[in-house]
């Protein structure tokens, strides 16, 4: 969704690596020991944190659309105050979700 891909393709190769493994798992319905689920209106969604060189790099994505796996967001996380993902990151998560929603209705 948006511009994830583009947005993964330019991460480091060790990123991509990881992030890539994550999704290759989902698809087989599978979530790997670095994925986790995230709470509240976002509960369809599954977070994958990796650490990377010192940075650390989030992807989102959500396989509650009859088994299909849609990569909401992928970034680097700058925030240097605590672990929590920045609200803006999660709204446009959340319009994302609406948009896979939505593109899935239409595709079935």
């Amino acid at each position: 969704m948006g511009r994830a891909l583009e947005l993964l393709r330019k991460m480091p190769h060790g990123v991509r690596q990881k992030m890539g493994h994550a999704v290759s798992e989902a698809q087989f319905g599978r979530t790997v020991e670095y994925a986790t689920q995230m709470k509240g209106s976002l509960r369809e969604v599954t977070e994958v944190v990796t650490r990377f060189d010192g940075d650390t790099y989030r992807l989102m994505y959500t396989v509650k659309l009859h088994g299909r796996v849609y990569v909401l967001d992928v970034f680097q996380k700058k925030s240097k105050h605590g672990i929590a993902t920045p609200r803006s990151d999660l709204a446009r998560v959340e319009l994302r979700l609406k948009a896979a929603k939505a593109h899935f209705e239409t595709t079935r």
